[in-house]
């Protein structure tokens, strides 16, 4: 061991000290082990000063936060959400993630809904770069008054904009309740280059694959029995089911139309969806996230001048703003350098 060291201290590589004594190096790295790691545990380390940030909300402040958060307007809302709707009215109180470290230092963050996992396998790419391009729609089922009774919900989604373009509420699942759905739909909004949809019984009825046909509308399907193919309206579905105002039952199904057309409504106009910017639906799928952006550019403008110790050096905008280019339904690992319109399914 001695011998070993020497010749290493002296500058000989270990394998040709191993070598010169018959040694193997794995041995004396083994011995040397301890001896390193009492030297170390002698050393007194130097306790790191902590420098309190300039820009830290003070106690006060991070009360005012919690407040706002838990208040009866917004108890039921996302930090993203409350934050959106502050910054459109002109009220500027932290970052989302600010918010996001004030309600985990009080407990009040969790995850309440359960959450799935599927295999990976080959699955069918759609994009859209605007709106009224790839509508996607699917059917869920509305508990009705007594066990067993169930109503059908008929939603039709532009990918690209989130915006809901069509909600019917019927009592059955068939192929002409849907191709009414999509005449109404078409017939205001437009008619898209691209319907996608799972492979249910109606999304693959005759009466629809006729309409489509008929329009030139390209037809794109779910693989079997993969939900993940079909997010955005797997998506929606959730978050109106697990909402605070989702009942239970339905009594009636004019009490489910009547539910469905106020909440789509609300989603439509009120909602700030991170997908698209925090934008609401509404904005984007008519052309008024331009204005909106500029009218939040300006209030944050305005909140950096009066604190600029609370925001970066360059852009105070956060990421969560950005509208994003394109929308992807199973986005590719390598993006095409042009997006192009989808094959027929």
């Amino acid at each position: 061991m001695d011998a070993f060291e020497e010749l290493t201290s002296c500058g000989t590589t270990g394998r040709v000290a191993a070598r010169l004594t018959g040694m193997s190096r794995a041995t004396m790295a083994r011995r040397a082990a301890p001896a390193q790691a009492a030297t170390a545990a002698a050393t007194p380390r130097r306790a790191a000063e902590r420098v309190e940030p300039v820009n830290k909300l003070d106690d006060a402040e991070r009360e005012e936060v919690l407040a706002v958060l838990n208040s009866d307007r917004f108890v039921d809302a996302a930090p993203a959400q409350v934050y959106a709707t502050l910054l459109a009215e002109g009220c500027y109180l932290c970052s989302i993630s600010t918010m996001y470290r004030i309600l985990g230092a009080n407990q009040q963050v969790k995850e309440r809904r359960r959450l799935a996992s599927h295999r990976s396998t080959a699955i069918p790419e759609l994009v859209a770069t605007g709106p009224r391009q790839v509508y996607t729609w699917d059917i869920t089922k509305l508990a009705g008054p007594q066990r067993g009774v169930y109503y059908d919900a008929y939603v039709m989604i532009d990918i690209y904009s989130r915006y809901i373009v069509g909600v019917h509420v019927q009592t059955r699942e068939s192929g002409p309740l849907a191709v009414e759905m999509m005449r109404e739909v078409f017939g205001v909004h437009g008619i898209p280059h691209v319907v996608h949809a799972d492979r249910g019984t109606s999304m693959t009825s005759k009466s629809v694959t006729e309409l489509l046909a008929d329009l030139g509308v390209t037809r794109s399907h779910s693989r079997p029995h993969v939900s993940n193919d079909n997010p955005f309206s797997e998506s929606w579905f959730k978050t109106m089911k697990y909402a605070p105002v989702f009942p239970a039952r339905f009594g009636s199904i004019q009490h489910a139309r009547e539910f469905m057309a106020t909440f789509t409504d609300r989603y439509n106009h009120d909602h700030h969806h991170s997908g698209i910017g925090l934008h609401t639906p509404a904005d984007v799928h008519y052309g008024h996230a331009p204005t909106v952006a500029a009218e939040r550019s300006r209030t944050l403008a305005t909140a950096r001048r009066a604190r600029p110790e609370r925001f970066g050096r360059t852009d105070p905008a956060p990421k969560i703003l950005d509208m994003p280019d394109a929308a992807w339904i199973n986005k590719p690992e390598q993006e095409h350098p042009e997006p192009t319109k989808p094959a027929a399914a």
